[in-house]
């Protein structure tokens, strides 16, 4: 069995879970998830105690059961706690604004950079320069960081780039002078 497969997931209160063979359904204060189960895992509720098994211990299977405990984990503490993600834009003349379903980004590019936002994502712009984003699938939420990083990637000379909050960079030395 894997390790992490055989920790038990503590449902919150507010948290409702149902499920039957084929998904599970997670609700809560901030909204809605539910994913597909494979038919070789096994989801048992006491209380407020969820468990993860499997119905048989195929070396091929037993991959699947920690992942699957970890996504459920995963999915009623979003439900419940929100994750939480922060960008700094690092640069001069970077910043970044909201526009309706839009958050528009000047990266130093001739135009502006618009990427659409996902519904189940809040984003809050700071001082122009910092990015909060909030959501309750941290999939989703991760996709969706890494997607406004990837216009501006840190480099290692100057520092300048989109950067996660308490990201270190491995600086560089430029050219060495006469």
């Amino acid at each position: 069995m894997s390790r992490i497969g055989k920790l038990p997931i503590t449902i919150p209160n507010s948290v409702e879970v149902n499920y039957n063979d084929a998904k599970i359904i997670i609700k809560g204060k901030f909204g809605t998830l539910e994913t597909k189960i494979p038919e070789t895992i096994l989801i048992q509720q006491n209380d407020n105690i969820l468990s993860v098994s499997l119905k048989n211990e195929i070396r091929s299977l037993r991959s699947l059961h920690g992942l699957y405990r970890t996504l459920i984990n995963n999915m009623v503490i979003g439900v419940s706690e929100q994750f939480k993600l922060t960008l700094i834009l690092k640069g001069v003349g970077y910043r970044a604004i909201v526009q309706g379903k839009e958050i528009v980004l000047n990266l130093g590019y001739s135009h502006p950079v618009n990427i659409e936002i996902p519904e189940l994502i809040s984003v809050e712009v700071v001082q122009n320069t910092i990015i909060n984003l909030e959501s309750c699938d941290k999939e989703l939420l991760g996709l969706f960081a890494a997607n406004i990083r990837a216009w501006r990637r840190p480099e290692p000379y100057k520092g300048k780039g989109i950067l996660y909050k308490n990201e270190q960079i491995l600086r560089k030395a430029g050219k060495a002078g006469k």
